[in-house]
Order: structure tokens, then sequence, then C-alpha cells
């Protein structure tokens, strides 16, 4: 009897063998990045480091559903996914931490946010809307946990909105009929904030079509689940919103509600696909509780995981990490070879190496052009001042910087002008003008747009003087608010009133 053929499990995925090879190649770059990331924290390089090692494969698959026009709200560790759709590059991100507040070295919030945040812009430099159904949508981060949720309650809800309100049909570049979805992540941990629970009880009362993925790694921080949460299991204490689907039910509320380990790649494909496909089509959210997450370089740069874990959990990180994982997935159905792997991860670390130099080469080459041209001047003014010897040490101190920074620039000036300030020369101005030059470039690069600056800015609205006569009446203030609200009302239909009290 002959037996009957096993079929590699890659085949049933809608992936090509190249897809997957992608794939695992990004997630083993992304991780790469980690690690170098928090290099550059403990050599001195950058102040601060947190990464999403651990989270690779599960950000991979979620980035596989993903769609242009939808929305992300999400926070400092989905790097992963953030390469995979193109949102920001290794070398832009490696940028942030330097930080380097050149925007088109660090697109994100040019080094304005905190290492890991990322965002996309949606405005155009003249104020006006980007077309949102051409791009991957990410809204910008904010630091304090949990408060993603609140935000991804109005961007899911705004799907609905768009899908059921007629008036809002026109505006094709924010919406293709409510077909978005706003994807959200969380850590184990943040769960227990009350932000959490109100945004997941809120977008399930609107049935808004938001995915919502729980990173488990069985910590906060080094608090284990079983002293921040009941039953140490998240989709067990969330199981009473999973929805209804008994045939009466035609109007079910709740969600669909998933567990997946973040080690088994097709198992988390099939998961956020199915998922994606109900939130999408029939605005049903989703929470999905990705499980046995590793964080094999800990919480972040500022401590270390082997003070709080046991031996026995950091030998079960090393076996169950996922990228591990995925590659022996790779070698059992026979998608590549040990040697074909083992190249193409040598290929990857020297590729993320390389994007490491030219992030630390934009943001260093700049400092050290101005350094020189401020030693220039330095040594013109010494040759021309009785203060040589002070100005050739402070010149001295200065040039044996091995990294300095703009603040080692700014503090050198200081110093010499205050030493100098009896003896005015010509020299002695050109310094000064330099530094003029010097500040007016740094407002730009760390004061400007702390409010919109473009042709739609607030502030560019003309004032309306009010107009008063012996006939105005007098009315209570909640009248002017409900007149107000009416007009903003009637004029854009954009506007909504969220709530009924």
């Amino acid at each position: 009897m002959s037996k009957i053929p096993v079929i590699p499990e890659y085949l049933l995925l809608p992936l090509s063998k190249e897809e997957i090879i992608a794939d695992y190649r990004l997630a083993y770059q992304s991780r790469q990045a980690s690690m170098i990331g928090r290099r550059e924290v403990l050599t001195g390089k950058a102040m601060f480091g947190i990464f999403g090692d651990g989270k690779e494969v599960a950000q991979l698959a979620i980035a596989r559903a993903f769609q242009k026009g939808d929305w992300r709200s999400g926070y400092y560790r989905d790097q992963t996914w953030m390469f995979a759709l193109g949102v920001i590059g290794i070398r832009d991100w490696l940028a942030n931490p330097l930080p380097n507040a050149d925007e088109e070295a660090e697109p994100a919030g040019a080094s304005r946010m905190t290492t890991g945040h990322y965002a996309s812009r949606f405005i155009n430099p003249d104020g006006t809307w980007k077309n949102q159904m051409e791009m991957y949508n990410v809204s910008a981060d904010v630091s304090p946990t949990g408060s993603q949720m609140p935000r991804l309650v109005g961007l899911a809800y705004a799907s609905r909105l768009y899908r059921e309100l007629p008036e809002l049909q026109q505006f094709t570049q924010f919406s293709n009929e409510g077909q978005e979805i706003a994807w959200g992540t969380i850590g184990n941990a943040s769960t227990a904030e009350g932000m959490f629970w109100e945004a997941v009880n809120a977008i399930g009362v609107l049935k808004a079509p938001a995915v919502i993925t729980i990173y488990d790694d069985g910590y906060g921080i080094s608090v284990p689940n079983q002293f921040q949460m009941v039953k140490e299991n998240i989709s067990a204490i969330l199981s009473g919103f999973q929805r209804d689907t008994t045939p009466e039910d035609a109007c079910p509320h709740g969600y669909d509600i998933y567990s997946v380990p973040a080690w088994n790649y097709p198992a988390l494909l099939e998961t956020y696909w199915a998922a994606a496909e109900t939130a999408r089509e029939y605005h049903i959210p989703a929470l999905v509780h990705v499980t046995q997450v590793t964080q094999p370089l800990g919480h972040s740069t500022s401590g270390s995981h082997e003070r709080y874990k046991s031996a026995e959990r950091l030998k079960w990180e090393e076996k169950f990490d996922c990228i591990t994982l995925m590659r022996n997935w790779m070698l059992a159905n026979g998608i590549a070879s040990e040697t074909e792997i083992s190249q193409w991860e040598e290929k990857d670390r020297q590729y993320v190496e390389a994007e490491r130099k030219a992030a630390w080469e934009a943001f260093t080459g700049p400092i050290l052009s101005e350094r020189a041209e401020l030693l220039t001047i330095l040594d013109e003014l010494a040759q021309n001042l009785p203060q040589s010897p002070e100005i050739n040490r402070t010149r001295q101190k200065l040039a044996a910087l091995h990294q300095p920074v703009r603040r080692d620039l700014a503090i050198t000036i200081h110093a010499v002008l205050m030493a100098t300030r009896k003896f005015p020369s010509p020299v002695r101005q050109k310094l000064l003008d330099w530094k003029q030059v010097q500040e007016t470039a740094q407002v730009d690069r760390y004061n400007s747009q702390l409010h919109s600056d473009t042709p739609k800015a607030a502030l560019t609205v003309p004032e309306v003087k009010p107009v008063y006569s012996e006939n105005s009446p007098t009315v209570m203030a909640f009248e002017v608010l409900n007149t107000c609200f009416d007009v903003a009302l009637g004029r854009d239909p954009r506007v909504v009133a969220f709530g009924e009290d």
C-alpha cells in the first residue's frame, strides 16, 4: 500500500515560498536591529532603548492582514510591523534614539518622540490632507502605557460612521465605505489599566472594527501576571466579551476572541486573516491574545531581566524564541536549507550593521562639520587676542571629544565669548555671527512646529470681532455653546458629537 504523501504545511498558506523567506529575513533583521540598538545605548551613543524582540513573528502576521487605509494605534514594541509596512526603515529606526532632529533621517518625529514611537504623516506641507486610502496610517504614539486605547476607539468608530452616514460618503480620501480597520496593540500588564477596559467596552458597544492584539510575555517589567491579573490569563478574563453567534441573535455585540502562540507563524497568519476579514466586512471587533511571548533582551535598556526571571524561565524563553522556531519550521517544511538560511542571516547582520553605521554618520556628520568650522574660528581668534592660552585650552577640550553634540559646541562658544568679552575684534564678531547662525538653525531643529505652521493653521484664521448694539439680547452661556455646536455640526459633517449625555 502506498503512503499518502504529506503536504508541507506552508503549501496550505496563500503565500509563496519567497514571501515566507522575506518574512523570516525581515524578522531576523528586526532582531539584529534590537540587539544593535541595545548596544548603542550601553556604549553611550544613545540615551534609552526599548525594543520589540520576541514579537517579530506575530507582527509579520499583523502586517500581512493590514491594508492601505487601515489605522494603527499601538505602542513602542511594534517595530517589525512598521518595517514590514515600510512606514519606517531600519536606518530611520536606528536614528530615532540618537537623537537626530533631521526629519529626513528620522521621519517618525525628527526625534521629538520617545524611542520606539511611530507615526506616519497624513498632512501635506501646505496643510491639506493626504489620501489616507493610499497609505498605511499610523497615529503618533504617546508614551503613557494604555493611552493608545482611547484613540483606538475613535479610529475604529470612524469606519462605522463612514459606512453608515450618507453625508460622509463624499470623503473618499478618508474611507472606502468603512472598510478600514483600526489595529491596536498593548502589553499584558497594561490591560490592568482602566483605559484598556473602557476602550474594550466602548468598541464592543459601538460595533467598531478594531483588532486588538495583547502581547503576553507573562510579566509587567519584573512583576509576574499572578500579582496583577485575575486568573493570570487575559483572554480568560475577557471571555465574557465573546459575541453570541446563535441564529436568533441577529445583531451580535461583542468580540471574536483568539489565543495564539507568538512562535506559531502559520497559526498567527490564519488568526489575523480571519480577524481582519470579519472586522472589515461585518464590523465585528477582535481580541487576539498572543501567548508564550519571549523577551530576550529584557524590558528595556534600563534593567536586566536576568535579575528577576528564574533560570528555568530563561531557558524556556531561549527554547521558544519565535525566530528560532520559525527557522525550524522553515527547515522542517523544506522552504530553505540550513546553508541558505545561514547565508541570509550573515548578509542580514551585515546589512543592519551598515544601516546602523549610516544612521550614526547621518547624525554625527553635520555636528563634526560644525565643530570643524568652530575650531577654525577659534584658531583665528587665538592668533589675534591676548587670551590665546585660555582659548586654546577650551579649543583643545572640544577637539578631544570623540562624540561631540551641539551642546558641547554651545558650551565652548559661551566660554570663549566670556573670556574675550573685554576685547572686541573682527574675529570675535565672526564668532558671534557664527553663533547667531547656529542658534537660528537650532530654533528650526528643536522649537519649530510646536503648533501648525501651514496655511491651514488656526492662528491664520481671520479674527471676527463681536458686534454689540443696544438691541443685543442677553442670553445664558449654555445657549452660546449650543449655538456653536449647531453651527459646527451643520457646517462640517465630519464633526460628530460622541455620546448622548
